[in-house]
């Protein structure tokens, strides 16, 4: 690749991005025309099409701007652009197989391609195991996105000298994302209606493979000090989880013409979500059986229940306050994530910039830079001397930092940070000893009930 201008990549991240994966998909397609035309023309350009087509660009994004806050440019951009390629075809990869697991017919506002191989062939009848024959094509399609996305991610990194820890990240985000939905699916199987159990499925497949991965990715290409990278961590952990709350509002109230599907699909699929186990909670302490059996409608197979029962369960989730208790805790979680970034050693402009992409990705008013990617003129200083400033550098060659007291900092490989036993709360950051746990921080540490 190309050397980039880092300067240049921040005044458009996304098009650097689509630049990047052109290039990438171009020869992946010429591959694939040479072992099977037939291949290459039902799958492998579905595959290109929609990773080129569509998305807002979120998780290169800001694996982008982790890289920036960790104080990284010129050395490793192509590298950065390389992994934010290879993230979209990991989201690529999601997005189908997700269609084909929920039973979903539209993506991006497009026919899905489970649905468009079905119509393709006029097999919509033609039963599987695994759904019918356009299901199956669809699961292999986003096989192929993944083993494209595990190519771009190898080429990119190869040569760097965090080629190592960034892979440690990578395999971890490709083993949560998978977890997360199979806890998912496992729920509805069971009809398994914990809050706590919504909240954990939502941290692996989404928290952290939208969020705290790709913003740790960036920063670990970048070189970052640990103390950076376990903030970037924290905080893209606390919005992941207030991403996917919001996705959860939206699945139930969005506009379809914004959110690319039909209005209150996860209603009607009666998945278990964090928005419904809080509904649920509240119309049991309040005794509301009438609210209790309208929502017991959406627990049927897919698609049982109808226009009239969505608008009910709608009214349930207001009536309630159970809407408004899941956007009270976007706006805290989002708030935390912030505070985090606030006191972290970090590029200043690069962390103002996170700040509004994580309000932006979870519905709030800006809070951030303008709305363009570039940062406002650099400040003083780059994150490593920041660093130094705050007494925590990281000595040249050591592997670890030194705390102004001069002991080592904890850690863990990719910027993990490790949480000492009573004392840390969720992602690593310190819980005063007056703080009570919550369900969110059970969920953010880990605990799978």
């Amino acid at each position: 690749m190309h050397a980039l201008d880092p300067l240049h990549v921040d005044d458009d991240v996304a098009a650097a991005v689509n630049t990047a994966l052109a290039t990438v998909l171009g020869r992946r397609l010429a591959e694939a025309e040479a072992v099977d035309p037939l291949f290459a023309e039902d799958l492998a350009r579905r595959v290109a099409r929609f990773t080129l087509d569509g998305g807002r660009r979120m998780r290169a994004r800001l694996c982008w701007w982790g890289l920036r806050a960790a104080g990284g440019g010129a050395p490793q951009a192509a590298a950065a652009i390389g992994v934010a390629g290879a993230l979209e075809l990991v989201q690529t990869c999601a997005l189908i197989q997700d269609d084909v697991m929920d039973g979903s017919a539209l993506r991006r506002g497009r026919t899905a391609v489970h649905v468009a191989l079905d119509e393709q062939y006029a097999t919509p009848r033609r039963d599987r195991p695994c759904g019918t024959f356009g299901g199956a094509g669809a699961v292999l399609a986003g096989d192929l996105a993944l083993v494209w996305a595990d190519d771009a991610f190898a080429e990119a990194t190869a040569g760097s000298p965090a080629a190592a820890p960034a892979a440690a990240v990578w395999r971890s985000m490709r083993a949560e994302l998978v977890a997360g939905q199979y806890l998912d699916l496992h729920a509805q199987a069971t009809a398994n209606r914990s809050a706590a159990r919504a909240l954990r499925s939502a941290v692996l497949k989404t928290a952290l493979y939208s969020m705290e991965r790709p913003l740790v990715l960036g920063a670990t290409l970048a070189g970052g000090h640990p103390a950076a990278l376990a903030a970037l961590a924290g905080a893209g952990r606390r919005a992941g989880l207030a991403f996917q709350l919001h996705d959860d509002l939206q699945g139930a109230f969005g506009d379809p013409a914004s959110t690319g599907k039909p209005v209150g699909e996860d209603l009607r699929e009666g998945r278990s979500t964090y928005l419904l186990a809080v509904a649920r909670e509240r119309c049991e302490a309040a005794g509301d059986r009438n609210g209790l059996r309208v929502l017991e409608t959406l627990t049927g197979p897919p698609y049982a229940a109808g226009d009239e029962d969505v608008r009910r369960a709608r009214e349930v989730l207001d009536r309630g306050g159970a809407r408004a208790r899941v956007t009270a805790e976007i706006e805290r979680l989002c708030r935390r994530a912030e505070e985090t970034l606030a006191g972290a050693p970090l590029d200043r402009p690069a962390a103002a910039r996170l700040v509004h992409l994580l309000r932006e990705a979870c519905g709030l008013p800006p809070g951030g830079p303008p709305e363009t990617d570039a940062p406002p003129a650099r400040a003083a200083g780059t994150a490593s001397e920041a660093a130094r400033a705050a007494g925590t550098a990281r000595e040249p060659g050591s592997p670890t930092a030194r705390g102004a007291g001069g002991g080592r900092a904890t850690g863990t490989t990719a910027g993990e940070p490790r949480r000492e036993a009573g004392t840390a709360g969720a992602a690593g950051q310190p819980r005063p000893a007056s703080a009570p746990m919550t369900e969110f921080d059970d969920a953010l540490m880990g605990d799978p009930r």
